[in-house]
């Protein structure tokens, strides 16, 4: 057996905590937090780089711009998928070591195409699909630091473990318009793109934006391969877990979740190109970081809270603030010939931002009480009863962190196109907005009824 497996692993256990417990699972949640923040800048790469394709002479329509940021959500949800499945077969360790080292794939590929304007926009399409790779990782990272923590303490730790890890969509943004200005690989990243435009001539060198995040990704690797650990009770097949899918709280979650992590990831996804196409006398390249930098910020708030007051609790005013914040938006975007308000346009939205990181940190903490405590209410009396209700427990709410994971990512593909499409037919992004007001307000009524009511079926 490998030096690296655990065969004990009693979290609940206060003493086997005290004495062991905390300090590997802290080293896991500390290793596993990079990697994931890696794999969220590789996820939400072309998010920032459509923005600055013209200025490295590729030329392409407003709407394949929309395409190339929406079809990393696409495949990154689709992916996730199978990555809620893949820890309890393969093992914590091995899963992060490999999943992360194959955000080489489309580091390395962006690369190489993004020094070339000739660069077909098919293989650009392949490449936004290759970072879907990067969206894949939350689900098998946030399952695989779940199975550490006791109930007392997960929602932090997977609020940390997210939170910190969302921190790379903001890291992408920051990052990627300062490597591009300049050579920052020499001959070895290639030459840059020189372009002449009304304000005189540029060159970038927008490779860098791929190129930039291989020596992290190799130290991010290495870190988990030979600093994490596998557990052994934790180990499960497909067919064992594939139970949440008769679990009706599973969807119910899903749903939730689409609404506060699908609107994190869709609004980062789109909120630079809305942007442009709204007030085009506005570089969105020197805002579009701070909404994911608050959303990430705020969701270990969100695990915090909910564990002081109930997640469900802290879920359900959190949608009712996001359905009038999205109202208020609104109010500050170009409409009957007047131009909008940028700086109020701004504000709103990071208020959105910082309320889909509390609702983020407030679901997650809410699936492990739900499923723990549906497996405890059936079990039986004795102690072993017990041990294998909460053992049941936590492989379900495991699985279902990650299957709620895939489902939320699909926002990232629908509110890019959302805006996209609404824009196209109307002219304006409301009728977008609207609907996102009315799915806002079903979150509200589910969270209410299942979980936040007096004698709600399930509180939490």
């Amino acid at each position: 057996m490998s030096s690296h497996v655990l065969n004990r692993w009693e979290p609940e256990n206060a003493a086997f905590w005290q004495q062991t417990g905390a300090r590997v699972a802290n080293r896991n949640l500390w290793i596993s937090i990079p990697a994931l923040m890696l794999a969220f800048s590789v996820w939400m790469l072309w998010s920032v780089v459509v923005v600055n394709l013209d200025q490295a002479g590729f030329n392409f329509s407003k709407n394949q711009l929309f395409w190339l940021t929406a079809l990393p959500a696409l495949s990154g949800a689709t992916l996730r998928i199978f990555y809620s499945f893949l820890v309890p077969v393969f093992g914590g360790r091995r899963w992060t070591a490999i999943s992360t080292v194959s955000l080489l794939i489309p580091a390395l590929g962006m690369g190489f195409a993004l020094r070339d304007p000739s660069t077909t926009y098919p293989t650009l399409l392949v490449l936004a699909l290759l970072c879907g790779l990067g969206g894949g990782n939350f689900s098998s990272s946030m399952a695989n630091i779940s199975f550490f923590f006791p109930k007392a303490r997960k929602g932090l730790a997977t609020g940390l473990n997210a939170g910190i890890g969302n921190l790379g969509v903001s890291v992408v943004q920051f990052l990627v318009p300062l490597v591009i200005s300049v050579g920052v690989f020499g001959a070895l990243g290639g030459a840059g793109q020189t372009t002449q435009s009304p304000q005189g001539v540029s060159t970038v060198w927008l490779q860098n934006a791929g190129f930039i995040w291989v020596p992290f990704i190799v130290a991010a690797t290495l870190a988990a391969w030979f600093g994490m650990n596998d557990i052994a009770d934790a180990k499960a097949s497909f067919a064992e877990q594939a139970v949440i899918f008769k679990r009706h709280h599973n969807w119910l979650m899903c749903w939730l979740y689409l609404g506060t992590f699908g609107s994190f990831i869709g609004f980062s996804a789109g909120l630079a190109m809305l942007t442009k196409s709204q007030f085009p006398e506005v570089n969105p390249t020197q805002y579009a970081f701070l909404g994911p930098l608050v959303g990430a910020l705020t969701r270990p708030l969100g695990g915090w809270l909910s564990d002081k007051v109930g997640g469900g609790r802290v879920t359900l005013w959190t949608f009712v603030a996001m359905a009038l914040a999205v109202i208020g938006l609104m109010q500050f975007l170009p409409s009957a010939g007047q131009a909008g308000q940028f700086g109020g346009f701004l504000a709103v939205f990071i208020l959105l931002f910082a309320l889909t990181g509390i609702g983020n940190g407030s679901t997650f903490r809410m699936i492990p009480v739900i499923f723990l405590t549906e497996r405890l209410r059936v079990a039986g009396k004795g102690e072993a009863a017990q041990r294998q209700a909460t053992l049941e427990g936590n492989k379900e709410a495991a699985a279902v962190l990650g299957f709620s994971g895939a489902i939320g990512a699909y926002g990232g593909f629908f509110i890019p196109k959302s805006f996209g499409t609404a824009i196209a037919i109307t002219g304006t992004p409301h009728a977008a907005l609207w609907c996102f007001v009315l799915f806002y307000l079903s979150c509200v009524l589910i969270t209410w009824w299942w979980y936040a009511r007096r004698h709600a079926p399930m509180p939490c």
